[in-house]
C-alpha cells in the first residue's frame, strides 16, 4: 500500500422467533455451502472508551474462565506507529469487549485481570508488541497461526482456518482501514469482534489435532518462543528496502535515495502518517534517477508536482542537495553486506563453492524432514540458521557439534532433536 497513491493525503488535510431471526441476520450462506458469519453471537459490542467501562468488564474477566481470545488493530499503512487503537478480547464468561487503547491508554489493570490466563491471538508476534505498549503481555500463550503451520497448514490466514476447521466463514473485509479513525464505523466493530468470536474454538480443536500429530510439545516450544521474545532489532540501513532500489546504478543515486528516505521517515514519525503516504517510494526513486540541479527540476517530476508536495518541496530538494554535496568517499556502496561477512546465497557459488553446496546439501534434507514430519519447512528450522550453519559450519562438523551451533543459533530443542543428524550428514561432504 506504500506506494499505491501518487498524491498522498496530509494527518489532519442468540429461543423464539425473534431469536432464530436474528440467527438468521447473523449467519447467511455464502453461496458455496459454507455459512457467513457476519455478526457476534451477542450482538455488536460498542468500544469502551470509559475507566468506569473497563473495571467493569475487568471484574467480569476475573469471573470468568478458560483461555482468552485477544487481538488488536493497528493502523499499518495509515500511521508511522505501529501503536493498537482497538484491542479485541473475548472470554467464556464475560464475553466481548472492545476496548479503545486511544480512550484509555493505560490498560496494565486489564493486563493484570489476565495474569495466568492462556492468552490465544492468531499471529501473536504481530500484535505483542504493541499491547506490551499499553501494558498488556501474556504469561502463558497458545497462536493458532503457527498451529497451523507445525500441522503443515499453508494458508494459515485466520478466515481460512475458520473456515477448515469450524466450517464458518468470517465476514471480512477491513483489514486495511484505518483503525486510528474516530468514531469507529459499526461494520468495522463487527469485523473486530468477528477476530475474536471463534479463536478459542479454533485453539481447542488445533490443540487436539496437534496432540494427535505428537506436536503438541513443539508448539509449547514454539508460543513460549514467541512470548519471551525482545523486540527486533533495528534493521541496518532500512533505507534500503525502498521499492525499486535495485534499478539504480551508480552510488550518487544511492545517496540520493538514503537522504530522501531519511527525510520522509522524520517527517512521517513527526506527522505520525505512514511514510508511503508521506511521499512514495517510486517518487524517491524518479528523484535519484533524474539528480535533479535545482527545485523546479524536482517539482517537474511525478509526485512532486502536485499541490501537497510543492509545500514540501524545500524539503525535498534539501536532501536531495545533501546527498549531491557528498564527497566520493562518503557515498553509500551500491550493495551493503549484512555486516556478518555472509552474502546473499545467490553469490555462494561464485564466493565459496563449498558452502553453496553445503546450503544445497542442507535444503534438500530439510525438505525431507519437512515432508515427513508434515511440518512446514520454515517452521522445522529457520532458514536464516540454515544459511549461518552452512556458510560457517563446525569444524568437524560432527552431530554434537552441529546441535550446538543449532542452540546458538536459537533453534528450539525439539527442532534441535530433528534437525541435527540429517544437517550434520548433509554438511560433512562438503566440508
Amino acid at each position: 500500500m506504500t506506494d499505491a497513491a501518487p498524491d498522498p493525503v496530509d494527518p489532519v488535510d442468540e429461543a423464539g422467533a425473534d431469536a432464530a431471526g436474528a440467527d438468521a441476520d447473523r449467519v447467511a450462506d455464502s453461496g458455496a455451502d459454507v455459512p457467513v458469519l457476519r455478526e457476534p453471537r451477542d450482538g455488536i459490542p460498542a468500544a469502551l472508551t470509559e475507566a468506569a467501562q473497563l473495571a467493569e468488564f475487568v471484574t467480569a474477566l476475573r469471573a470468568a474462565t478458560g483461555p482468552v481470545a485477544v487481538d488488536a488493530e493497528r493502523a499499518s499503512g495509515y500511521r508511522y506507529s505501529q501503536r493498537a487503537y482497538l484491542v479485541q478480547l473475548r472470554r467464556a464468561g464475560a464475553g466481548t469487549a472492545l476496548v479503545d487503547p486511544i480512550a484509555l491508554p493505560d490498560l496494565g489493570e486489564l493486563g493484570a485481570a489476565l495474569d495466568g490466563v492462556e492468552w490465544v491471538l492468531h499471529a501473536a508476534n504481530q500484535d505483542l508488541p504493541c499491547l506490551a505498549e499499553v501494558g498488556m503481555a501474556p504469561s502463558a500463550l497458545f497462536d493458532t497461526e503457527l498451529a497451523g503451520r507445525l500441522l503443515g497448514v499453508e494458508r494459515v490466514a485466520l478466515g481460512t482456518m475458520v473456515e477448515q476447521h469450524l466450517g464458518v466463514r468470517l465476514e471480512k473485509g477491513h483489514s486495511a482501514a484505518d483503525w486510528s479513525t474516530r468514531p469507529l464505523p459499526q461494520d468495522w466493530l463487527a469485523y473486530a469482534a468477528l477476530d475474536v468470536e471463534l479463536l478459542v474454538e479454533l485453539r481447542d480443536l488445533l490443540a487436539d489435532e496437534l496432540e494427535r500429530a505428537g506436536k503438541l510439545d513443539w508448539a509449547r516450544q514454539e508460543f513460549e518462543a514467541v512470548r519471551v521474545a525482545p523486540p527486533n532489532p533495528p534493521r541496518a540501513d532500512p533505507w534500503r528496502r525502498t521499492s525499486g532500489i535495485h534499478a539504480l546504478r551508480n552510488r550518487r543515486q544511492i545517496a540520493i535515495v538514503k537522504s530522501l528516505w531519511t527525510a520522509r521517515d522524520a517527517y512521517a514519525a513527526e506527522q505520525d502518517i505512514a511514510p508511503g503516504r508521506v511521499l512514495p517510494d517510486a517518487a524517491i526513486i524518479d528523484a535519484a534517477k533524474s539528480n535533479p540541479a535545482r527545485p523546479r527540476d524536482l517539482a517537474g517530476l511525478p509526485v512532486f508536482g502536485g499541490p501537497r508536495q510543492r509545500r514540501r518541496l524545500d524539503r525535498w530538494f534539501g536532501a536531495v542537495r545533501t546527498a549531491q554535496e557528498l564527497p566520493e568517499s562518503e557515498l553509500p556502496p551500491i550493495t551493503a553486506g549484512n555486516g556478518d561477512g555472509m552474502p546473499a546465497p545467490s553469490r555462494w557459488r561464485e564466493r565459496d563453492p563449498a558452502a553453496a553446496a553445503r546450503l544445497a546439501a542442507a535444503r534438500e534434507a530439510v525438505a525431507a524432514l519437512a515432508e515427513q514430519h508434515a511440518v512446514l519447512a520454515q517452521n522445522l528450522v529457520a532458514s536464516d540458521v540454515v544459511r549461518r550453519i552452512c556458510w560457517e559450519p563446525p569444524a568437524p562438523a560432527t552431530e554434537e557439534a552441529v546441535r550446538d551451533r543449532l542452540a546458538e543459533l536459537g533453534a528450539r530443542p525439539w527442532q534441535v532433536e530433528l534437525t541435527a543428524g540429517p544437517l550434520a550428514a548433509a554438511l560433512t561432504p562438503h566440508a
